[in-house]
């Protein structure tokens, strides 16, 4: 079982390691916290205190998804003009901005939700609301939701794979495998032009 093999997910370092790798990868999307999140749910669906211990490790990795955003959108907001320039050499950032900015200019942030999931998408739309002064109380309510969302769908892949497939390595890479496909699925919507009315 994985408890067995290197996951203490009765500790409180597993938390310390899930919340510290979650709130980095906004930074650093190579990060493989998603994975993380995916294995310590596959070793807590073995143990006695499974629920207790699941609950803890979704509350856990929805803040730190939060706090990464905030984080992110802070600095980007303090960035200035260096890093409008940065932004503005690259297309997929610009496009990503104006993207944002209209969908919560519309009063809609399904975009920040969407793109929780994609790879570096959350980077891509915490750095640009805070890059173009994006309210506060605009973005970080659908930033919430995003990470909320995010770490409910991580957990309860690893939980439910080790309920079907037992808590072994072929359940979190199945648990890994419908997360990446949820990555690209966001990915792609993502890149989809918006209809225009």
């Amino acid at each position: 079982m994985l408890e067995q093999v290197w996951l203490p997910i009765g500790s409180p370092w597993i938390y310390a390691v899930v919340a510290l790798s979650v709130l980095l990868d906004v930074f650093l999307p190579v990060l493989p916290s998603g994975v993380l999140v995916i294995t310590a749910a596959t070793a807590a669906a073995g143990t006695a205190t499974d629920v207790p211990d699941i609950l803890a490790l979704t509350l856990c990795a929805a803040t730190a998804s939060v706090l990464g955003d905030l984080v992110a959108y802070r600095l980007a907001w303090r960035g200035g003009a260096r890093l409008d320039r940065a932004i503005s050499r690259s297309r997929r950032l610009t496009t990503a901005q104006q993207r944002l900015g209209a969908a919560l200019a519309r009063g809609g942030g399904a975009l920040v939700v969407l793109a929780r999931f994609a790879p570096a998408g959350r980077s891509v739309v915490s750095l640009g609301a805070g890059a173009a002064h994006r309210r506060a109380r605009d973005f970080l309510p659908w930033s919430a939701l995003a990470g909320f969302t995010w770490a409910v769908y991580s957990v309860a892949l690893g939980y439910f794979g080790a309920h079907w497939l037992g808590a072994t390595w072929l359940a979190t890479a199945v648990s890994v495998g419908a997360l990446f496909a949820a990555g690209a699925g966001a990915a792609f919507l993502m890149r989809r032009e918006p209809r225009t009315s």
